[in-house]
């Protein structure tokens, strides 16, 4: 199966045994990856069902459903403050990979980067092809842009963990031992959460947290604190 090429679909495509491709697929298929009459692939739908199909002209035909077990046993929502320029497409494929299930984000009082609707779906193209390329069962969910004040209280999570590069506050690895189904990690901007931000998280219900002595970039922090979590409930 590994030695199979892989294609991201939509739920909808899979109807009655079949795959409807579409003809930006279809030239994929055909054009790019060199696949003829009768050549297997794997389709993945993004919401956790692969199959192992078969190109039969202008569709597929689906030969078997496959059981893929890629997936983090912990789901991870990332709340990350946005960087600057373009560091965002790498940061969502490097989390991708990761493993997160859900990126939130987030507009601080120190962000400088508003981004467009156009951006948005950039993202979400992107986190497609990176679970796609790491056989991931699911593709990340990426919301539209929102206020930190509005992130921190929409998600009632019991384990949330607001990271910051200052002050005496546990390291990550240290409070993960009792770590439950869901998690929620937010991160901060250039420049970090203003003191005002991290008073208001901890309100919330937020743990403040460390991820080491160092002063990480903004788009460093949160693929450190993604492998933390996966180093320790992935084993």
């Amino acid at each position: 199966m590994s030695q199979l090429q892989r294609i991201a679909i939509a739920p909808s495509q899979f109807q009655q045994g079949q795959i409807l491709l579409t003809k930006e697929q279809q030239h994929y298929l055909g054009r790019v990856l060199r696949l003829r009459e009768g050549d297997r692939f794997i389709a993945m739908d993004g919401k956790g069902k692969w199959w192992l199909a078969q190109l039969a002209g202008e569709q597929a035909q689906v030969l078997e459903p496959l059981l893929v077990e890629t997936e983090l046993p912990v789901s991870i929502t990332l709340m990350v403050a946005l960087p600057k320029g373009n560091a965002f497409d790498e940061l969502v494929r490097c989390c991708t990979e990761l493993g997160v299930a859900c990126i939130v984000p987030v507009l601080s009082d120190r962000t400088l980067l508003h981004p467009s609707p156009q951006k948005l779906e950039r993202w979400r193209r992107i986190a497609a092809e990176a679970a796609e390329q790491s056989e991931r069962s699911f593709v990340p969910t990426i919301l539209e842009p929102v206020a930190f004040n509005t992130a921190v209280t929409a998600n009632q999570t019991s384990h949330r963990y607001i990271c910051e590069a200052r002050g005496e506050y546990p390291h990550l690895n240290k409070v993960l031992s009792s770590i439950s189904k869901e998690i929620v990690i937010a991160t901060g901007p250039e420049g970090g959460w203003t003191t005002q931000e991290i008073e208001n998280a901890i309100a919330v219900g937020f743990q403040p947290v460390s991820l080491g002595h160092r002063i990480l970039r903004a788009v460093t922090a949160p693929v450190v604190a993604l492998s933390l979590i996966t180093a320790t409930c992935e084993v």
